[in-house]
């Protein structure tokens, strides 16, 4: 990469991390991760029907989806640039912007917030519904505000710091390659009867694409910390003792550092179709969540967002100054 074009790629970056901050994900815009949605659901069927063996068929499902998005996204690329270098580079750009997800997650939790300040703990519990798997029919205000800070925290790994990196490593081709191996994870990679086996590729996939965004996300916790309330021990010290208390060998680590940056006690037991699932406690030392720690959250997160940036964004030219000396 020559010093003009990381100097391109690190402005595009810090514009569209400015666009998603201000702009956020609004409906009325076409997302290309609804599409990637739109393309999962629609040939999933096929490749189910044609496949003997549901754990080939998914990894075949899951490898022309991958490669298929970097193709895609590449040629629409390399198409804009040459129609214009402005082009191109508006159309990186707004890509990027889509793989970002700092306003809309920020306005998701504070809408729950909001609704747990005017005590009105059903529309909490609807809110809070719209971003997590869990059920939520049943929770009381203190599980309402813990279902929000951990969605913000393993948000923060899969819709900010990984499509970041991704973008600093790969330009547009990689970080929407992610989003979709993302998504892939979202729609399939459950463990039911269903999707246990075809569902798996895209499961393990997902997990070695966030392995070390996540853990560099520990750091960036711990830094943000340091500025907002100086508990940057403690959040390194829950992510290395508690991070693996948790299914996803990811997720409890920026969850474990939010607890232990915020003095608050995450996971838990917590009711999944209809049957309740016993996990181990994330700080357990620790006081409940209560309603104000979910606006707390949403600070420690942007915090960590804007550092992520701030340090992705010079590796470009870092890299340059490296080589050249």
């Amino acid at each position: 990469m020559t010093e003009n074009a990381s100097i391109i790629l690190s402005l595009t970056i810090l514009l569209a991390f400015i666009i998603d901050l201000f702009l956020g994900d609004p409906r009325f815009l076409p997302h290309p991760i609804r599409l990637m949605g739109w393309a999962i659901a629609r040939w999933e069927p096929h490749f189910r029907s044609r496949s003997a063996n549901m754990r080939k068929g998914g990894m075949v499902f899951t490898t022309v989806m991958v490669v298929a998005t970097w193709c895609l996204s590449l040629i629409l690329v390399k198409a804009a640039h040459a129609v214009s270098p402005w082009a191109g580079g508006i159309l990186e750009i707004v890509m990027i912007y889509f793989c970002l997800a700092t306003r809309s997650l920020l306005a998701a939790a504070r809408a729950v917030g909001k609704d747990l300040n005017s005590h009105n703990l059903p529309a909490a519990r609807r809110s809070v519904a719209m971003i997590v798997g869990r059920e939520t029919d049943r929770l009381n205000e203190e599980g309402v505000s813990r279902a929000a800070v951990e969605t913000v925290a393993e948000n923060l790994v899969d819709g900010i710091v990984a499509p970041l990196f991704y973008a600093v490593m790969g330009g547009v081709p990689l970080a929407m390659t992610y989003k979709m191996v993302n998504t892939l994870d979202s729609m399939i990679g459950y463990k039911n009867e269903h999707y246990r086996d075809f569902g798996r590729a895209a499961a393990r996939l997902d997990d070695v694409a966030n392995w070390l965004p996540a853990r560099l996300t520990v750091p960036l916790v711990a830094l943000a910390a340091t500025f907002l309330n100086g508990r940057w021990r403690s959040a390194l010290a829950l992510a290395r003792r508690d991070g693996q208390k948790h299914n996803s060998p990811n997720a409890g680590l920026s969850e474990a550092a939010f607890a232990g940056a915020l003095a608050i006690r995450l996971g838990g037991p917590n009711r999944y179709h209809g049957q309740v699932v016993s996990k181990p406690w994330i700080g357990a030392e620790f006081d409940p969540v209560r309603r104000e720690d979910i606006d707390r959250a949403c600070d420690l997160m942007l915090l960590t967002a804007v550092l992520a940036l701030l340090i992705l964004w010079g590796l470009p030219r870092a890299a340059i100054w490296f080589y050249v000396l």
